[in-house]
């Protein structure tokens, strides 16, 4: 590589920079350019194909955005770097934006170590559990993942399919009796022997398999289970293998690509009033296993296609990718497609394939990718200024590693003890997610016990969501002081959760808005400023579940409204109720049917699948 430099040769600074001359003699070789102010600070970092056609653009009369105009007439110096190709004056760029940090240059935040499943080894009873940071542990690490959300559905679909302990070792090591999983089947219960050593090995190697991508081989493996259990008449360890394999089926149905195993990343970028986002879809053996949301800053309000050549090249050369998969797909063409993938290869010896030209189903992905990172834009830019703010001011002043992502939280209303009602509200980064919202009704307690209310509650609500492999929360609030925050630590203790973060939350002195006491696990306390935004965010989750809690009074007949539902549908009969309860198992399971699901049970046509959905959910 060699260097050159143009502007003032003497050192003085001149009051323009004397473009004409620099462009005269200017190179027309590949290599990366350096534009300086007067003071010598560092403003713009690019890369060319070509010196002179990309650097004579800047300064060309018309055709220049306003914010480009403002960045050429800052410019007293630009130095080059020619390199022997795109490709490495590509990475080069990278470096020196990444060590640099140009103020007009789009700039991403290095992201957080992905994380990973980990099994442990060495022990007859090898564990699972979420990890994330340095690999110090023996065993095996699956991954990573694009996110934690991404990490609990998978373990929690191991959990209920195949039973492999996920609780702490110091709690597997201390049980003298079943724990709650046990009971409702979410694990083998070895902490009591309730499993052999063998048939609990059978159980990690089929979980093994599930996280190699080996579907065909568990299936495999699973149906000769299933034939031989049979053959020695041991038929209820012969419907547990039945119930894997349909378990298995049905993700497979729900995630797996038409064209079979594949690892490949899908990139859509949508801008917008000077601002991007950028989602990823990530597919991996096959399946899609998760998504993420990146927002770039770009203080020149570049195009998609600019933005997104910016964001790729920074995203898989500087190691913010969670891995590279040998096919990126992306929603707009790059100029630079190539570039990028030989500075992929040179960078990290791995082969990856950049393409925006596709069809059928990956035309598809691109399309939902696209529309994700729109929606994700215009709710960032309505609420730029309030929730997302509020979200990154509470992980600022709690402490955390991310912003949470959901926010649930919990309130218990009821008049001199009579009808108690708990509610459970449910935030995102989005604002409140209604049809995630739930009530309680709260019996057989003492009246007007609340800590017995609450315990009630959150052991219904949280021994559900693992029961269904449905998503925990990243911040559990507990509308009240240490008595109601001690009941909330029991029972995820009980239940075996060790990721959700808990806080209480309880009226201050004064009892007023803007005095809250913030109540944590280890019993200290914390409190806000009147105005911080975090403090607001918290008492509009509280608020929320308040109001939810006091209208359930009036919403006691909400079962009895479903079953009347179901029974009034126009061509289903006794019989053909009978027979969609017993497919699905219960009518709270046929109200989470979809159309497809529903045209699965015997005697129900696609039409009348659609019919039934309808009336169900006409509300």
């Amino acid at each position: 590589m060699s260097n050159e430099s143009g502007g003032n040769a003497s050192g003085t600074h001149a009051d323009s920079f004397d473009s004409a001359s620099f462009l005269k003699n200017l190179t027309t070789k590949p290599g990366v350019y350096q534009m300086y102010d007067a003071e010598g600070g560092i403003l713009y970092v690019g890369k060319a194909k070509n010196l002179k056609n990309r650097v004579s653009s800047y300064f060309r009369n018309s055709g220049l955005t306003i914010k480009t105009q403002a960045l050429v007439s800052r410019i007293r110096n630009i130095e080059i770097t020619v390199t022997p190709s795109e490709a490495e004056a590509l990475v080069l760029e990278h470096n020196l934006i990444k060590s640099q940090k140009p103020p007009f240059n789009i700039l991403l935040r290095d992201d957080k170590s992905f994380p990973y499943i980990f099994l442990s080894s060495g022990e007859p009873h090898p564990r699972l559990a979420l990890h994330r940071g340095a690999k110090k542990k023996v065993g095996r690490y699956f991954g990573p993942f694009p996110n934690v959300s991404a990490v609990r559905e998978s373990l929690n679909f191991l959990q209920k399919t195949f039973g492999v302990r996920q609780c702490e070792d110091s709690v597997y090591r201390n049980r003298t009796r079943p724990c709650l999983l046990y009971q409702i089947e979410r694990c083998s219960g070895p902490c009591v022997e309730a499993v052999s050593e063998r048939e609990y090995a059978a159980d990690v190697e089929q979980t093994v398999l599930f996280l190699e991508g080996k579907n065909d081989s568990l299936q495999k493996n699973l149906a000769g289970a299933m034939e031989q259990a049979s053959a020695n008449l041991a038929f209820e360890q012969a419907a547990l293998y039945r119930d894997r394999i349909t378990a298995l089926r049905q993700v497979q149905a729900q995630q797996v690509i038409e064209s079979g195993q594949m690892n490949m990343d899908v990139v859509a970028c949508a801008a917008e009033a000077g601002a991007a986002c950028v989602h990823i879809l990530y597919v991996r053996q096959g399946r899609v296993v998760g998504s993420k949301n990146y927002y770039p800053k770009d203080r020149l309000e570049n195009d998609e296609a600019t933005v997104l050549s910016a964001f790729i090249s920074h995203h898989y050369l500087g190691g913010t990718s969670m891995d590279i998969p040998p096919s990126v797909i992306v929603s707009h063409a790059l100029d630079d497609e190539k570039a990028i993938g030989d500075a992929v290869a040179l960078n990290s010896n791995k082969q990856v394939q950049i393409t925006s030209n596709v069809r059928t189903y990956r035309a598809k992905w691109v399309a939902m990718a696209l529309q994700a990172a729109r929606l994700n834009l215009r709710s960032k830019l309505n609420s730029a200024q309030s929730l997302l703010q509020r979200f990154e001011q509470l992980q600022k002043i709690m402490g955390f590693d991310e912003a949470p992502e959901r926010i649930e939280c919990f309130d218990i209303s009821h008049s001199s003890g009579e009808k108690t009602v708990a509610s459970c509200v449910v935030f995102d980064q989005n604002g409140p997610r209604k049809s995630d919202y739930r009530r309680f009704n709260i019996e057989g307690i003492t009246a007007g016990d609340d800590y017995a209310a609450m315990e009630q509650a959150l052991n219904r609500r949280y021994s559900r969501l693992q029961k269904e492999g449905k998503k925990l929360p990243d911040l559990l609030l507990i509308d009240g002081g240490k008595g109601q925050l001690g009941k909330a630590i029991e029972v995820l203790a009980e239940l075996g959760i060790q990721e959700v973060t808990l806080l209480g939350v309880a009226k201050g002195t004064t009892r007023k808005a803007g005095f809250e006491t913030l109540v944590k696990p280890d019993g200290t306390e914390q409190v806000m400023a009147a105005d911080s935004p975090a403090l607001h965010l918290i008492q509009q989750v509280r608020d929320e579940a308040h109001r939810f809690a006091i209208t359930g009074h009036k919403q006691r007949r909400d079962q009895a409204r479903r079953t009347s539902t179901l029974e009034n549908i126009p061509g289903i009969g006794p019989k053909r109720r009978r027979e969609m309860l017993h497919y699905f198992g219960g009518l709270q399971e046929v109200m989470r049917a979809s159309i497809d699901d529903l045209a699965k049970v015997p005697g129900i046509s696609k039409k009348m699948a659609e019919e039934v959905y309808s009336a169900l959910h006409s509300e």
